[in-house]
């Protein structure tokens, strides 16, 4: 029988008002708000505690969306999504939204969508990476197989637009729809590139805005458009377009700083494996670098380990990338994006929510240490 004519029909459930009559499942996912785990934690506890209601509501309403009569769909559900994940995303829908003067509830429910929407990336991703660590745990693949893992991500897909149509905006269906399909494309770009070390960082660049910060920028925008929404709002075009281009510049200079730590970061730090990339084939900014402007052994070292899927020659491949500045280079691209990012945020209205979103773009740029 088809997945979508299994999974349960519901009415839309109204939103929670508080985390008093949580489930035990519901519990389980409020466990997973981050937490405060050393100095840079502690500091994005904190802009997590300034919308710590709305996210106790976002942490309800997910486990109560990934009710099925499928017991497979419900387990690989609540297995990723409870297994420790940062939620910047919809942290960003929260604090955008509240940015803008938002007072209704649906940012709430917005916030869910971004998160259910990501979710299904990493299942996927996972996939076709054939990653078996992430989050320092095993992933949905290693445990229950491909083909489960795929079609719970169709799940979350389907369950995500279900809820879309909820919040009753077209322009942010639109925007969703568009990043969902943009996102495809940057899996399918990367997939194409894999073992590609004549891959230029012009190209690598569109490959990561599409497959990562198109997401951020979806959230960001999305979160404005929803409170442009309300007549008594204030929220002008010019707000709407910086807070996109924050996302979009936010979610490049993530992506850059994860590069950065493939190379010169360990498993504990990334929750993944060191190397994963390399031994995927995935030519990304510090061993572009190196090939472009790194000695030709380097560069040939290089070249030959992302032909062959190999991370065999790991650490003659990090000497590499250090001995040519490219992770010198990385930092500071990914630095340049963080600081275009809170450039966007000038014109935006000055309280503590603005303050926040710049907040994570240092804390973000902060892991590079």
């Amino acid at each position: 029988m088809p997945l979508t004519s299994a999974i349960k029909d519901s009415a839309p459930e109204s939103l929670p008002n508080d985390a008093g009559n949580q489930s035990p499942r519901d519990g389980a996912a409020t466990r997973a708000q981050p937490t405060a785990n050393g100095a840079k934690d502690a500091e994005l506890q904190r802009l997590f505690d300034l919308v710590s209601d709305d996210f106790t509501a976002v942490n309800t309403l997910i486990p109560r969306q990934l009710t099925s009569d499928v017991d497979l769909v419900e387990s690989i559900g609540h297995y990723i999504v409870e297994s420790g994940g940062k939620r910047l995303r919809p942290l960003i829908v929260l604090l955008g939204a509240r940015l803008c003067g938002y007072t209704g509830n649906n940012h709430v429910r917005l916030a869910a969508i971004i998160e259910f929407l990501h979710t299904a990336t990493l299942l996927h991703d996972d996939v076709v990476d054939r990653s078996g660590l992430r989050r320092g745990r095993a992933t949905a693949n290693a445990l229950w197989g491909n083909a489960p893992s795929v079609l719970v991500g169709d799940f979350l897909y389907s369950r995500a637009f279900q809820l879309m149509v909820e919040l009753e905006s077209l322009d942010i269906m639109a925007i969703l729809a568009d990043a969902t399909n943009v996102i495809a494309e940057g899996e399918v770009m990367q997939l194409a590139n894999i073992g590609n070390a004549d891959l230029s960082e012009e190209k690598y660049r569109e490959v990561i805005r599409c497959k990562t910060a198109m997401l951020f920028q979806a959230a960001a925008h999305s979160s404005a458009i929803l409170a442009s929404a309300d007549d008594a709002n204030q929220t002008d075009t010019d707000m709407i377009e910086r807070l996109r281009d924050y996302g979009l510049h936010f979610g490049t200079a993530y992506q850059l700083v994860d590069d950065w730590l493939d190379y010169a970061g360990d498993a504990e730090v990334m929750g993944k494996n060191v190397g994963d990339d390399l031994a995927e084939g995935k030519a990304t900014l510090p061993l572009i670098h190196t090939i472009n402007t790194g000695d030709p052994a380097d560069a040939a070292l290089i070249r030959e380990a992302l032909q062959s899927k190999s991370a065999d020659q790991l650490d003659a491949v990090c000497a590499a990338v250090k001995r040519s500045g490219a992770l010198n280079y990385t930092r500071e691209q990914a630095q340049a994006s963080s600081e275009r990012a809170l450039e966007a945020l000038l014109g935006m209205p000055a309280n503590e929510y603005r303050d926040a979103l710049e907040d994570l773009v240092h804390a973000a740029v902060a892991r590079i240490s």
